[in-house]
């Protein structure tokens, strides 16, 4: 049985894939589904470019990160159940 999924997606986009699906020789809608059928069976995305964070992530992120570079707000484990007992108590 088959059905119709409607997407609503940037125009330049879709015709953007177009272009690139033909030039595979493929129709769009083969593509989808192939991405729909290893999305359901692996469970996960994969971007191929990164994301980018908006901008209160990317400060959490640097803060993050010089803390790190400066040895700042660091918690060492030398084991999984020490880290386990710590994330339980906080």
């Amino acid at each position: 049985m088959k059905t119709i999924l409607n997407v609503k997606t940037d125009e330049v986009l879709k015709k953007e894939a177009q272009m690139v699906a033909k030039d595979l020789g493929l129709p769009l809608g083969t593509i989808i589904n192939d991405f729909l059928k290893s999305f359901v069976v692996e469970k996960r995305v994969v971007f191929g470019e990164h994301p980018e964070l908006n901008i209160q992530t990317q400060k959490i992120v640097d803060e993050a990160i010089a803390d790190s570079k400066k040895g700042k707000n660091l918690t060492l484990f030398d084991t999984l159940e020490e880290m386990d007992e710590f994330i339980l108590k906080s």
